[in-house]
């Protein structure tokens, strides 16, 4: 009888198996049942839906997008169908694949988180990621929840309330005090998992010919390459300050950035930006440059390598 060779990139992230560490990050190819079932084919281990909320978003006129040389300006605004068609497209997602898939989920109001959430957790995701960058329009200032500890405290107990057994990641900006402080607020409020970073910004791109921002909303949220160390140092700050695991999410394109990732201490590695610049095919060409990787230094999997940076 033949045995299956052991898979070196099994990881396990919250009580859920996925067979290597990478994920598909909300925001790219997770807005249709058919999209994310295209990203679990091409190698995903995961998928997350694009982030949603309780009612259908338009977000920002185009153009929203901008590619850069080393990125994307995004000003989309998060523009979403709502809650009640992402979760009939989840579950039709459910129906076509075996792959874990994540929900994104965010709220105009702390109220609103909860509420959002406790409408997805009937869809069973296998993880909600709660996403806290985006402006609370209950405040004149407009000021992200991420930013403030208190109200990132209070949306990660409502959300874990609503979820029961379901999982929760909350999703933090480097746009806060201290991301270490925040970590530790997210823990003792009942988080299962950190996914750090989001975009970062905001910032302008401005056409010299026209002397006018090119994007619609004037500024946007930088992804891709160009952020990546600023990924690399949250992600390992928050190893150092919670026993948490951490999906590391933000200028992955080839091997050795979602290799610091994962020295730094990520369980997991979000690739968005990514997927848009090298195409869906990025996730075998990563798989293949982490089991090289391995198999390079004479290790037996992914786990020997997660916070290899910290030292003993």
């Amino acid at each position: 009888m033949s045995t299956a060779a052991p898979n070196p990139l099994r990881t396990h992230l919250a009580g859920i198996t996925l067979e290597s560490p990478l994920v598909l990050a909300s925001g790219i190819l997770g807005v249709t049942a058919s999209t994310l079932a295209f990203a679990a084919r091409a190698g995903a281990a995961a998928v997350t839906v694009k982030t949603c909320g309780l009612e259908p978003r338009k977000g920002h006129p185009g153009p929203a997008i901008l590619p850069l040389r080393h990125g994307l300006l995004n000003a989309v605004g998060l523009s979403n169908p709502g809650v009640a068609a992402v979760v009939e497209e989840l579950q039709e997602f459910r129906r076509r694949s075996a792959v874990p898939v994540f929900a994104s989920i965010f709220g105009r109001t702390e109220e609103e988180f909860g509420e959002v959430a406790a409408r997805m957790a009937e869809a069973q995701p296998d993880l909600l990621e709660v996403n806290v960058s985006c402006p609370n329009v209950a405040s004149e200032l407009g000021q992200p929840f991420g930013a403030d500890e208190a109200a990132v405290a209070r949306i990660t107990a409502r959300v874990k309330a609503a979820a029961g057994a379901i999982p929760v990641s909350i999703k933090l900006t480097i746009h806060c005090p201290s991301i270490e402080r925040m970590a530790r607020v997210c823990r003792d409020h009942g988080a299962d998992v950190i996914t750090a970073i989001n975009t970062v910004g905001p910032g302008m791109h401005i056409d010299v010919p026209t002397a006018r921002p090119v994007l619609s909303n004037r500024e946007g949220g930088l992804s891709g390459a160009a952020i990546l160390p600023l990924a690399v140092r949250a992600v390992y700050r928050i190893r150092a300050a919670v026993d948490l695991p951490v999906i590391g999410t933000g200028g992955v394109e080839d091997t050795d950035a979602a290799l610091q990732l994962i020295l730094a201490g990520a369980h997991a590695v979000g690739i968005g930006t990514g997927v848009w610049t090298r195409g869906a095919g990025i996730f075998q060409a990563l798989r293949r440059g982490l089991e090289e990787h391995l198999a390079g230094r004479g290790l037996p999997d992914i786990a020997a390598l997660r916070g290899l940076a910290h030292g003993t």
